[in-house]
């Protein structure tokens, strides 16, 4: 086939191409609710989505609800969340989170991006996890794999993940923008990855206007 000629085209035949190679896409963190899954995207920053779920079930079992974890002792969260990195840190804004939810929201996660963007560390990309597969509400999140894979297929021209995410959002229908995110996250890690993208193996090499084939 012709290569669509804009960003357009190519975010359509993008959306359902990968739509048919990754049916099973779905958010790899372990979650029962909105409450684990904001706390648990929290705790992903700058490690993997397997360890932050090799620390939740003891997380979540000793707080359950934001009003558990509003109350906890920050050296027990530090030492259950340690294996993840950067555990003071993320201790805190869990905590802190929480403590939010509490005071603004009765504990529960809002859904406007305006609430949740206004808790502490939570940003817009945290902020669409939740909505998008939580709340079923639209959300595009945007880490590296979506904005290297936005890039590469000539869907934007932005390095800014919240422009990239304002470009990427009416190339899609609302309902299917975090669908759309996760599956260019799974092609991001396993075809067209960051240092030598296998362009044969890809099947959006025929509209992809970085495709080395």
């Amino acid at each position: 086939m012709a290569r669509p000629r804009t960003p357009k085209g190519r975010a359509r035949v993008v959306h359902a191409r990968l739509a048919e190679e990754y049916p099973e896409a779905r958010c790899e963190l372990d979650h029962a609710d909105p409450f684990q899954l904001l706390t648990a995207t929290i705790l992903s920053a700058q490690t993997t989505d397997v360890r932050v779920n090799s620390v939740t079930p003891a997380l979540f079992a000793r707080y359950p609800t934001a009003h558990d974890l509003a109350a906890a002792d920050p050296a027990e969260v530090e030492e259950l969340i340690r294996p993840t990195g950067f555990f003071r840190n993320k201790a805190r804004s869990i905590i802190g989170m929480a403590t939010a939810l509490v005071d603004r929201h009765d504990g529960e996660v809002p859904g406007s991006m305006a609430e949740l963007v206004a808790l502490p560390g939570v940003g817009r990309k945290t902020a669409n996890v939740v909505r998008s597969v939580a709340l079923g509400l639209p959300g595009l999140p945007v880490d590296t794999h979506v904005g290297r894979l936005a890039l590469r297929l000539g869907l934007t021209s932005e390095g800014d993940p919240v422009r990239v995410e304002q470009e990427l959002n009416p190339m899609v229908p609302a309902g299917e923008r975090g669908d759309l995110s996760l599956r260019l996250i799974l092609h991001g890690r396993r075809v067209c990855v960051a240092r030598r993208p296998r362009c044969g193996e890809c099947v959006l090499a025929e509209v992809c206007p970085s495709s080395r084939v």
